[in-house]
């Protein structure tokens, strides 16, 4: 074997072993300050769990009627527990990947029919409100993306609740809002919009 078929084996292997290494680190706990399933935050009684890593997934969390809310301890689980337990609202399409809540051919503040919810764009001519789902896209460390809860607006900031933002993230988080001329931006190069009850 020549040195540049041995340079590319080795290359190989490495991306392979990190590859594997990555993706068992996403779905085991390493955090051992909290046990998954542990109670984090809340959100008018509806509480944040922690999942551990990432990828990790419980079971299927199901309402006395059938409604599918989600896999316990994941960002979808908690949006829609809340939505179902606080508004009593059973999405059309109750399956899909945080980022799929978002349909980016819906035009602003017309209705999402497969959640059943008005969804803004970011940017959009209507400010966010506490209670609005917030959308973010995947990235590298992330396909799925992310969904959030809107739990305080200000001037020129909101604050999301979320769970499994990462083993050691925090449930809350803020970013800035932005008024431009009547348009409203939340400042993250990855939220895709906002949805709200109708």
């Amino acid at each position: 074997m020549t040195k540049k078929y041995k340079i590319i084996f080795i290359f190989i292997i490495v991306l392979i072993t990190s590859y594997i290494f990555y993706s068992v680190c996403k779905k085991i706990n390493p955090n051992l300050k909290y046990e998954v399933g542990q109670k984090l935050d809340s959100l008018n009684g509806v509480y944040i769990y922690y999942n551990g890593g990432v990828g990790h997934t419980g079971k299927r969390n199901l309402s006395e009627d059938g409604y599918n809310i989600g896999l316990t301890y994941q960002c979808v689980e908690f949006v829609k527990r809340y939505y179902y337990l606080n508004y009593k609202h059973k999405m059309p399409d109750s399956y899909g990947n945080a980022k799929d809540f978002f349909d980016s051919n819906i035009k602003d503040s017309h209705l999402n029919e497969k959640r059943n919810l008005l969804q803004f764009t970011n940017p959009s001519s209507t400010k966010p409100c506490i209670g609005d789902l917030i959308i973010f896209d995947g990235h590298a460390g992330n396909k799925y993306g992310h969904v959030a809860i809107i739990s305080n607006v200000a001037d020129h900031e909101i604050e999301i609740i979320q769970q499994n933002p990462g083993p050691f993230a925090t449930s809350r988080v803020k970013y800035p809002l932005k008024k431009n001329k009547d348009i409203y931006t939340i400042s993250h190069n990855r939220v895709l919009g906002w949805l709200r009850m109708k």
